[in-house]
């Protein structure tokens, strides 16, 4: 079908049409829009959503249990969720609301292009019809005026009357009249025939051909809504694969959940180190009492109608002493009972002793004052750099913690001095390069860091061999207490197992002074693996390199590991690093230290 035969008279009705078909289109990429808009809202409500329940903590802060990591890994799914959909909106954005309204203004241009040609054309007819038409009247009047001078004219010929002069007037008259209506005529029928051959080429080539442009362009139109229609489809297609993964993920994260492992960071978290109260001898006062004939067995004071008496019950449970219950109250003083009168110096009171009952219930109560209080925590109680205020378990854990940071920046401490010892030698070996001594207030510094760094590691690791001495301590004492059910000493709040008072305060284990040493201080210098001949001088001006001279023969403790740098040992015993291209090594086999 064909807009130009078919809808050859219809040119209003195509101009409605292609306006409506712009404005659906139009209205289309408005629905796009507010897509887009709403997948731009919901990303940005999904990642305020995250950031809510993500809050930035510390690195101690940091979750540990399975759960919470699994939480944290859904958010980060969510996250990368968020994601995707604001990548649909992106391209909703520039591939398909873009394009519509890019395209959008080119239909209207090209419509009002072949809508304008259309008038034109239309225009050109309309006057090609008005000269025709104007010639058609002139050849009409023509004609008629010519008919009036014939009549005229055949009057006068026939009227005996009339003169000759008036026949001959009414004769030329008559041909005048008759010559300009042939030329009228003529005109009338170039007209005509001009008319005709322009109203069939604006009905069989103009109009066809501009109908054609515009059926052309709606075409294209709906073409290009069909592939919009797609690429609206194809967007979200794209991210299904990556959304895919974001939910398997969350399904994962929710597989990861170990209720065992979370019970054991629970341990892990608040576990103090310390060991339940040891149960408390009895101790037996009436041995000096002396009984009657009937008694065979340790009385009990009895009250009337043979119950124990609540002031003595030592077994009652709101007496039990426990590591995190009250306080324990001492038993009331027992009266003696009535004793038979004896000769003076055949009997000696009984000496209630109670020193080693007092000596357990004070040490219980330093070892409930030893264990942080969770309060305390709360208010934001000092810590002590020692971490003394903590459990020994968890003390030692947070003192390792801390050594192996301290390690770790001591590690980046000694590289930097090593790169800035490498630095300054090709100064020294190059001046123009820069000037060797710039560099030497840096290596001081660096070098003052390490000492430091060295020192608390120093300080750590002694607290860290006191912590373990104690734990060492009572794991090898505890198993004798079972096993004798009786204590012949006593436990240390800190949960060390001595057997005197003076042992509580004994000074723990320290470590041998000279671990700290540097490097070269070794008490078991290493073996000789080469030796090697100095082919320049070299000042030794840093920490830890060796000054020689040229030609000098050293020993070869200690290759290059690739920083340039080769540890060696004089004559003497003095050990250090020299430049690897200041000498020339020979490594040998099976060779024995200096």
């Amino acid at each position: 079908m064909s807009w130009g035969t078919d809808l050859w008279d219809q040119f209003d009705n195509l101009d409605k049409h292609t306006q409506w078909g712009i404005d659906f289109l139009e209205r289309y990429a408005k629905f796009v829009k507010e897509r887009l808009e709403i997948e731009q809202t919901y990303a940005k409500q999904l990642r305020s959503l995250v950031k809510k329940y993500c809050p930035k903590r510390s690195k101690d802060d940091e979750p540990r249990f399975t759960s919470c990591l699994s939480f944290n890994s859904i958010l980060n799914e969510l996250n990368d969720y968020a994601g995707q959909r604001e990548v649909v909106a992106e391209e909703m954005g520039h591939k398909v609301y873009g394009e519509l309204m890019r395209y959008s203004q080119d239909l209207k241009g090209e419509r009002k292009h072949h809508l304008q040609e259309g008038r034109k054309t239309q225009q050109y007819l309309d006057q090609c019809w008005k000269h025709m038409d104007n010639s058609k009247k002139k050849f009409e009047r023509e004609c008629k005026e010519a008919e009036k001078s014939q009549l005229i004219y055949e009057r006068l010929d026939n009227d005996i009357n009339a003169t000759k002069s008036e026949v001959e007037k009414a004769k030329s008259q008559l041909y005048l009249r008759q010559h300009m209506a042939e030329e009228s005529k003529n005109e009338y029928a170039a007209q005509l025939q001009n008319f005709n051959s322009e109203q069939w080429k604006h009905f069989n080539v103009a109009i066809p051909q501009i109908f054609k442009n515009l059926q052309d362009m709606d075409e294209r139109r709906t073409v290009k809504l069909g592939e919009m229609y797609r690429s609206f489809a194809e967007v979200e297609r794209r991210v299904i694969p990556i959304i895919s993964k974001c939910l398997e993920g969350m399904v994962t994260a929710a597989k990861n959940v170990d209720e065992r492992r979370d019970s054991g960071i629970v341990v892990e978290s608040f576990k103090s180190g310390f060991e339940p109260p040891v149960d408390f001898p009895f101790e037996d006062f009436s041995q000096n009492i002396q009984r009657t004939g009937s008694d065979g067995t340790i009385g009990t004071p009895k009250t009337e109608g043979g119950k124990p008496d609540p002031k003595h019950a030592v077994g009652r449970t709101k007496n039990k002493l426990w590591l995190f219950g009250k306080k324990p109250k001492l038993p009331p003083s027992i009266p003696p009972p009535s004793l038979p009168s004896f000769p003076s110096g055949h009997f000696q009171p009984p000496k209630f002793s109670t020193e080693r009952i007092a000596n357990h219930l004070s040490e219980m109560r330093n070892a409930k004052s030893k264990i942080p209080s969770f309060r305390a925590v709360k208010r934001g109680a000092p810590t002590l750099e020692d971490l003394s205020h903590l459990p020994p378990e968890q003390r030692r854990k947070k003192l390792q913690q801390r050594i192996d940071e301290l390690n770790k920046e001591l590690q980046k401490e000694m590289d930097q001095r090593d790169a800035l010892n490498k630095m300054k030698d090709v100064y020294e070996k190059n001046p123009q390069m820069g000037d060797p001594g710039s560099l030497q207030p840096k290596i001081s510094e660096t070098i003052c860091n390490m000492e430091k760094l060295r020192s608390e590691i120093h300080k750590n690791e002694s607290w860290l061999a006191e912590v373990e001495g104690k734990h060492g301590s009572r794991s090898e004492r505890r198993p004798s207490a079972d096993v004798n059910h009786a204590p012949h000493g006593r436990e240390s709040p800190e949960g060390s197992y001595t057997d005197d008072h003076s042992q509580e305060h004994r000074s723990p284990p320290q470590p041998d002074p000279h671990e700290f040493d540097d490097e070269f201080d070794d008490d078991d210098p290493l073996p000789a693996i080469g030796h090697c001949k100095a082919l320049y001088s070299f000042d030794g001006s840093n920490e830890g390199t060796l000054v020689m001279n040229e030609n000098e023969v050293l020993y070869v403790i200690e290759e290059d590991k690739g920083d340039g740098w080769t540890r060696v040992r004089k004559q003497g015993g003095v050990e250090g690093y020299v430049p690897t291209s200041y000498v020339e090594i020979t490594l040998e086999k099976n060779s024995k230290g200096s």
